[in-house]
């Protein structure tokens, strides 16, 4: 067995675990979900704004499970996943066509836990060439409309916690890079509905939101976000919107996904594409307090 365990950027070591199997021992009845909250509350792990890291301690209980380091109580429910299809919302597919300064003004409400989040979730599912999957973590949905109607949907999320080019683009160490993952966002999901032809509406959104996220994501999550990113499949895409709206190319993925054992691409390679949201987000970034 490891002496230690590696999880999230945190070490893990054998006074810890044996923590873990007390507290499991001396609750024998408690569920995963209530243990995963007793442990954040035992050792005060907490997010920024104050919330428990449940799901991250969670996956830190199941890597030890299936290491044969403890032994967790039988699942009792198995909440939706990201296998779990959204419900079918019907939308207004109305045409919407034109130049954009006909459109009106557009509306752009963060629909996380809101009466609108279902919308969004079925418009991705339907939609999005990719479909829609649960985020884990600190995320955020938008959905975009215009005179009332839903006319596209952005999904944002943590970042990949290593990246070799925009590792070099910011400078930052090890780590650095540990300590501040955090304050990065991560464009999951960008949807311009299929019944929307507007041309540099696209652009236009993406301007739109590098003014307003980091202030929504310090209301929800109590810390801003500094550098944006994204991914493009330079099969499919150019990423023309992107570059319109002033983010800049970093480079491209190794196509080997963070659990890579071979060295070898397993997966199709991605074009790297950033937009910093804070002129010293450098600086920023690479602090070590």
């Amino acid at each position: 067995m490891p002496i230690e365990w590696k999880y999230r950027g945190r070490i893990f070591n054998l006074a810890d675990i044996e923590s873990i199997r007390r507290l499991i021992a001396t609750n024998p009845e408690s569920s995963r979900w209530a243990l995963s909250r007793k442990l954040c509350e035992d050792w005060d792990w907490k997010q920024a704004n104050g919330a428990l890291r449940d799901m991250v301690c969670r996956g830190l209980l199941l890597m030890l499970e299936r290491g044969g380091e403890i032994e967790l109580p039988p699942v009792r429910r198995r909440p939706p996943g990201r296998l779990a299809k959204p419900k079918p919302v019907v939308a207004d597919d109305r045409p919407v066509c034109g130049p954009l300064s006909e459109l009106g003004p557009l509306t752009i409400e963060q629909v996380r836990r809101t009466p609108q989040e279902a919308l969004f979730n079925s418009l991705v599912d339907q939609y999005h060439y990719l479909g829609y999957e649960q985020p884990v973590g600190e995320h955020l949905k938008y959905l975009v409309s215009a005179k009332g109607q839903a006319i596209a949907c952005l999904a944002w999320s943590s970042s990949p916690r290593r990246l070799g080019c925009r590792d070099r683009f910011i400078g930052w160490g090890m780590e650095a890079r540990r300590r501040n993952i955090h304050l990065l966002a991560y464009n999951t999901r960008f949807l311009i509905l299929p019944w929307v032809t507007v041309p540099h509406l696209a652009s236009h959104i993406l301007g739109r939101m590098a003014r307003r996220i980091a202030g929504d994501w310090q209301r929800l999550y109590a810390h801003p976000v500094y550098l944006l990113e994204t991914f493009i499949d330079p099969e499919r895409f150019r990423g023309t919107c992107y570059r319109a709206a002033n983010w800049v190319t970093l480079g491209r993925t190794t196509g080997r996904g963070k659990n890579d054992l071979t060295h070898r691409p397993n997966r199709s390679i991605k074009e790297v594409l950033a937009l910093p949201v804070h002129r010293r987000f450098r600086a920023l970034l690479s602090e070590v307090r």
